[in-house]
């Protein structure tokens, strides 16, 4: 049965001069006009991160700077969901939003449970738990150290 959507080949009918007859092109419209939108600079990774959760109503968010604890990573943002469905959809929310803004995240780790999900973007690893877990594991406590006085003295 032949396929009713496929286009059908056109013949050329012949001039009487023997030569194919010429259709005029088709008239295209002009391309649209582009509306100019203010540029802005290249947004950092932890203004994305930021606004991802922003926009997604994350709860007591907290960012702490470990650089003085580990060379793994420089920043650390905790965030809290009221569901388990509501922390995977913030965590959906950041790894879209890193990936529209041009960067590229390392690992998602806990997004079928979705208690504790944690997403790698290497400079900056980002957690977003169920309160309930961030309770019991209280990262806070354990990463928010201050520098000890002997490594200011050495610029480290």
């Amino acid at each position: 049965m032949p396929n009713p959507f496929r286009k059908k080949p056109t013949r050329l009918k012949k001039q009487p001069d023997g030569l194919p007859k010429q259709t005029p092109a088709r008239k295209t419209r002009a391309p649209a006009a582009k509306r100019s939108k203010p540029k802005k600079g290249p947004k950092s990774l932890g203004e994305v991160v930021s606004r991802a959760l922003d926009d997604l109503k994350a709860d007591n968010v907290h960012v702490l700077d470990v650089r003085h604890l580990t060379t793994v990573t420089d920043t650390m943002v905790i965030a809290s969901g009221r569901s388990d469905r509501h922390v995977r959809a913030i965590a959906g929310a950041v790894v879209e939003q890193i990936k529209k803004a041009g960067y590229r995240p390392l690992g998602v780790e806990g997004e079928r449970s979705g208690e504790w999900v944690l997403v790698d973007l290497a400079d900056l690893v980002v957690h977003v738990m169920l309160p309930r877990v961030r309770e019991f594991y209280n990262l806070e406590k354990l990463w928010d150290m201050p520098a000890r006085a002997d490594d200011a003295e050495l610029g480290t």
